[in-house]
């Protein structure tokens, strides 16, 4: 699931359009360009289903590190794949999207303003932006921009694409933001001021990416050996080729957080990838504590954060107020930024997250343990959480 809402300067070298971006589903197997061919993602379990698969397909887009690939196949040949033992899915290479609404405040909500007065800025940890890229220019994150990495590329023109992995939408720099815009007295904090984030594209300019990309970036983010995963997106529809991606980073590591989704209200629809057992699922709520009307709920929900009116940064140096379990989720991933310079492991901090959260008077399957509490969660004695 997404979020809300480019040269040129690093660390050491959806705005949208408007409303909340649908989930994107299966609808049965999309055209690859003829109408005999499709794009599926295909898992194997040996060197046999492998060898099928690759035989079976007109190209190979992409092979993963995990018992995967992506591949354009005639139609014709997906029943035979899936009759084979040696093959654990065939699936169409459908896409996610951005969650947000049209519209911050939260960094104070959830105490991050205490982390940083007693000296626990996120310094040392990199946390990966999963969404539409990051503004390489912007002067709020500029100081704490690390690598980047596109598996779709910027197509904003060159003034707005210094880098591939350049956002040409917006989502992916207000979720950085949050996350991690630096304390230089303009525009805005983020909730891990010091942290080094890194921009890995896998949404387009229309907010939207493919399975096969979005599971690329995840296992990119697992190769690197970086800390924090942040996906402000998502779909309602499980993808096996991105949840052996999570699994993966899970087993590499990494902390993996992800926005519930914008589905609500409802009862139960939590999207994906939030609802994987891996990854920590985010709720929004509003500056009263109060559940957001558009946030997904369900069994999956780990923890809220406030998501209705997040002023963060937008390319071209700008900023804006977005609304959206997208802008929930990054301050999940600033606050594991703050744990990680505070000494913790990124397989501690979920525990450490849930563990510290505050009661809000809202039900477990809205708020999961509570509202973010960044300074609990270091120990830290605060009373400003209003």
């Amino acid at each position: 699931m997404l979020g809300n809402n480019t040269g040129k300067t690093r660390r050491d070298v959806l705005k949208l359009t408007g409303g909340v971006a649908g989930s994107a589903g299966l609808t049965g197997l999309a055209s690859a360009g003829r109408s005999d061919l499709v794009e599926v993602n295909v898992g194997f379990d040996s060197t046999a289903g492998k060898r099928a698969a690759a035989s079976a397909a007109s190209s190979v887009e992409r092979e993963f590190g995990f018992g995967a690939m992506t591949i354009t196949v005639n139609e014709n040949a997906v029943s035979g794949l899936r009759n084979r033992g040696d093959v654990r899915y065939v699936e169409e290479n459908g896409t996610m999207h951005a969650l947000a609404q049209s519209l911050p405040y939260g960094v104070d909500r959830v105490d991050a303003d205490v982390a940083r007065a007693n000296g626990t800025t996120g310094s040392g940890a990199d946390i990966a932006i999963i969404d539409t890229g990051i503004d390489s220019d912007h002067p709020d994150l500029q100081g704490v921009l690390g690598e980047g990495r596109a598996f779709t590329r910027c197509k904003g023109g060159p003034k707005s694409c210094g880098f591939d992995w350049d956002d040409d939408n917006d989502h992916g720099t207000h979720c950085a933001g949050t996350a991690g815009a630096i304390d230089n007295t303009e525009g805005v904090v983020g909730v891990s001021s010091q942290a080094t984030l890194h921009a890995v594209k896998v949404l387009g300019k229309r907010g939207s990416g493919s399975y096969s990309d979005i599971a690329a970036g995840v296992e990119y983010v697992a190769d690197q050996g970086w800390d924090v995963a942040s996906m402000s997106l998502g779909g309602s529809t499980s993808s096996s080729v991105l949840r052996d991606a999570v699994q993966y980073a899970d087993s590499n590591g990494v902390f993996q957080v992800a926005a519930a989704g914008n589905s609500g209200p409802c009862s139960d629809c939590v999207g994906y990838p939030a609802a994987y057992p891996e990854v920590m699922a985010v709720s929004a709520t509003d500056s009263t504590d109060s559940l957001a009307g558009f946030s997904s709920t369900g069994p999956e929900v780990d923890i809220a954060a406030p998501g209705v009116d997040v002023n963060s940064t937008l390319p071209g140096g700008t900023y804006g107020q977005f609304s959206g379990t997208s802008m929930s989720c990054p301050h999940v991933a600033g606050a594991a930024g703050l744990l990680i310079d505070a000494g913790y492991a990124p397989t501690e901090v979920r525990a450490r997250l849930a563990g510290t959260a505050e009661d809000v008077g809202l039900s477990g399957n809205e708020s999961g343990a509570g509202l973010l509490d960044a300074a609990a969660a270091l120990g830290l004695d605060s009373s400003d959480d209003l």
